[in-house]
């Protein structure tokens, strides 16, 4: 009885009213905004178009979507990781839509992979700089948390005319193989089907991989035909110098020649059949029954919750977000009554252990701790992290790393509260301290901005440096130092004295028009599509899914057996 009183204690209930008005503007204006970045989307994903798509069907191949259909488990989907990657680059060379390479989280023959595939129909597969970086990242993911890593090669190698950002550095294109190297080192499995070319530096990427597979027909060669010819006069044809029946027969490289896609990519799921089981993370996981273990609230009841009007004041209670993505809707909330502006506390998600920090995005009455108002009440702003907020949080995930607990981060935060009564509590103390927590955590992080994301308080509620294993981002993010309104109004104030100090004194519809066009331009780089096009986020999801994103990612973390041991460093108290 006492186990089922706790569990009644620890249910989360909800007082959203989806018959309010309010409720029914967010949700017609989410359900609108979803729309168009769905349409947006699927454009992307139709890479460089029809024509393109029919080119690349003529020469015998199927498209890099049409590959992952055969790939992927009946009935599945793929969690596609850097969609929006290179979105608005690239213009002077026609765009390249997802960069040009399709990367995410699949089941393939039940097994959970990293599948990285080239879209021959954006400039031929090429790598643009963008290219590289998302391949890294997805290698990246796959290094952390030990993920088979499939790649469906199909690339003309580096685009030529933007080579000095693709290939030297540490970010580019060379660390593509040597990520390939160490991931082996590391025993992660990985498998490439090469169907159609691959050419110059990029043909050491399938060889580096455990297992490469090659279509009769494609092309894989250090140089091409031309460039041997201008190189040492040599005239030779492709399937000569670098075909399937070559490297099969002749030079030993492949490992198994097929005659097309289809029949290379069952080859494929037959071989990822085969892979055995490793130990996975010493993380908690308990019985999980889909139906039973539901949260008890309905997940598009979050489409009302925020107003994703860029800019909007939204005023709601944090936890029911955590009431719509955890199992049964219970929480065991860690310090409730102490630093309520963050909300801590520990849940399973589909049968998973996670430690969760939130942003509470409700005002709170809160009684001052110390300084020259001390034992006086006030009023905490939400989302604002405040002095006592951010000691608990710092102790509650190094409690969730003595604990072997991962960590989700759900992000509404505007920043570190400033000002002479959080100065002499020791404001910039206490947030070193939740900082420096966020820093040495050993255990897996995943981060989702449902709001904004501003500032420090970006960093403390593990932002994009702080090495989250993924971060995904509702549509309503907005992800920069500061909100589009407080930038323009202090960016918009130095440009006036500026002008000021040269002579010409601006009117107030003058300054007004100046505050617009920073605010706007300013506005349209917090856009998390701006974010998520240099990959600054993983994924821009329907908050409706956020709770199967999430079962996704923490099932890809456990796969990693690997947990260093937490050594927290000097913390200030």
């Amino acid at each position: 009885m006492m186990a089922d009183e706790l569990k009644a204690e620890n249910r989360l209930e909800s007082k959203v009213n989806a018959g309010a008005a309010k409720f029914g503007e967010n949700r017609a204006a989410m359900v609108a905004l979803l729309a168009a970045l769905r349409g947006e989307e699927d454009g992307i994903r139709l890479g460089g178009g029809a024509k393109a798509a029919e080119a690349q069907r003529a020469k015998g191949r199927l498209t890099v979507r049409e590959r992952l259909a055969l790939l992927l488990d009946e009935g599945t989907e793929l969690l596609e990781l850097g969609l929006w990657a290179a979105y608005g680059m690239y213009s002077e060379y026609g765009g390249a839509p997802g960069a040009g390479v399709v990367t995410g989280l699949g089941r393939v023959s039940g097994r959970l992979c990293m599948i990285v595939a080239n879209d021959a129909t954006v400039k031929a597969g090429a790598f643009f700089p963008m290219t590289a970086k998302k391949v890294l990242r997805a290698q990246t993911i796959a290094l952390e948390n030990r993920i088979p890593t499939l790649y469906l090669v199909d690339s003309s190698g580096v685009f030529l005319p933007l080579q000095e950002d693709v290939f030297p550095d540490t970010d580019d294109f060379g660390r593509v193989f040597r990520n390939n190297a160490v991931m082996s080192s590391l025993g992660i499995p990985q498998i490439t089907a090469i169907m159609g070319m691959c050419v110059a530096g990029g043909a050491y990427l399938p060889v580096m991989t455990d297992t490469v597979l090659m279509t009769e027909g494609s092309g894989l060669f250090l140089a091409g035909p031309s460039l041997v010819q201008a190189a040492i006069g040599q005239k030779t044809g492709a399937e000569e110098l670098g075909g399937a029946a070559m490297h099969a027969e002749i030079s030993g490289t492949v490992d198994f020649k097929e005659p097309n896609d289809h029949l290379c990519i069952a080859r494929l799921r037959s071989l990822v059949d085969k892979i055995g089981e490793r130990k996975g993370g010493p993380f908690s996981v308990g019985p999980f029954d889909a139906q039973k273990d539901a949260p008890r609230f309905a997940a598009e009841e979050l489409y009302g919750l925020l107003n994703p009007v860029p800019g909007a004041s939204n005023v709601y209670d944090m936890r029911e977000v955590i009431a719509r993505i955890v199992d049964r809707s219970e929480f065991d909330e860690y310090k409730a009554d102490f630093g309520r502006t963050l909300l801590c506390g520990f849940a399973r998600i589909g049968g998973r252990a996670v430690g969760i920090v939130a942003n509470q995005k409700t005002n709170q009455t809160q009684t001052v701790a110390m300084g020259p108002q001390a034992g006086t009440k006030r009023i905490e702003v939400g989302g604002v992290i405040y002095t006592e907020a951010a000691q608990k949080a710092a102790r509650f995930i190094m409690d969730c790393n003595q604990n072997l607990v991962p960590l989700i981060f759900l992000h509404d935060v505007n920043g570190f509260m400033v000002g002479k009564d959080a100065e002499w509590s020791g404001i910039i103390r206490a947030g070193a301290k939740m900082v420096s927590a966020v820093s040495t955590s050993v255990v897996p992080k995943i981060t989702v901005i449902v709001g904004g994301s501003f500032g420090a308080g970006h960093y403390a509620m593990c932002g994009k440096a702080y090495d989250p294993r993924f971060l995904f981002a509702w549509p309503t993010a907005r992800y920069a130092v500061m909100s589009g309104a407080s930038a323009a109004g202090t960016l918009a104030e130095v440009r006036a004295k500026q002008m000021e100090r040269g002579g010409k004194v601006l009117s107030e519809a003058e300054k007004k028009a100046v505050y617009h066009e920073i605010k706007n331009a300013y506005d349209a780089q917090a856009d998390p599509r701006y974010g998520a096009a240099r990959l600054w986020i993983d994924s821009i999801i329907d908050p409706a899914k956020t709770r199967e994103v999430l079962m996704t990612a923490l099932e890809a973390c456990a796969l990693n057996p690997e947990v260093a041991k937490f050594n927290p460093g000097v913390l200030q108290t």
